[in-house]
């Protein structure tokens, strides 16, 4: 059985690794539970569109340049692996942290934030209630947040943070946009061309 010491020797272990950046994650996913996942699979989905692929041996990165890990991590239950994935994130080359949490008190993104620092932290909450708590960050002390269950954007969002250095997620993030433009154009035309009766029944 994995202990959460255990976890907490591998990520200090990979840290010290000093591995080539290139072969390791640029985006972690981390969330409080498990129970947190169907709410966050926005955030692979996101990712997974743009051509990333999901590293899970730290050593053995898969053929595709840019890579996410995940983890659970619980802000209450495992504090200290909380402060070990946040303390190690930038040597172990991550550019940047998607976290959610649920519960009134999600404490997870604006803590690991904190912990991370200065590696931006894109906070999901996995519920209404868990807004006020992911977004409640003094001056001094940021967090980006996305609206309660927005996963899928948060993954956009960290895509956008490292297309600022990486031309080829800059490409694929206008493409993307100029899909989702296409599919608007799309629709329009036909409620225009075939009426509501017929757009209501063109997939019938």
């Amino acid at each position: 059985m994995t202990t959460v010491q255990d976890l907490i020797d591998r990520l200090e272990a990979d840290a010290a690794a000093d591995a080539d950046p290139e072969t390791t994650p640029d985006v972690g996913i981390i969330m409080g539970s498990d129970s947190d996942l169907p709410v966050m699979e926005g955030a692979y989905d996101a990712l997974d569109e743009l051509g990333f692929a999901e590293q899970t041996d730290f050593h053995e990165a898969p053929d595709e340049r840019f890579t996410y890990e995940s983890y659970v991590v619980s802000a209450h239950r495992t504090p200290e692996l909380m402060y070990a994935y946040g303390e190690t994130a930038a040597a172990r080359g991550l550019d940047v942290i998607v976290a959610g949490a649920g519960g009134k008190s999600a404490d997870l993104p604006n803590m690991t934030a904190s912990i991370a620092y200065p590696i931006p932290v894109i906070g999901v909450p996995v519920q209404e209630k868990s807004v006020d708590s992911v977004i409640g960050m003094p001056t001094g002390a940021p967090i980006v947040a996305v609206d309660a269950g927005k996963s899928f954007n948060a993954g956009l969002s960290a895509a956008q943070v490292l297309a600022r250095e990486h031309d080829a997620i800059e490409t694929r993030l206008v493409e993307y946009h100029e899909n989702l433009k296409g599919g608007v154009a799309d629709v329009s035309a036909d409620l225009h061309d075939l009426g509501i009766d017929g757009f209501r029944d063109r997939d019938d």
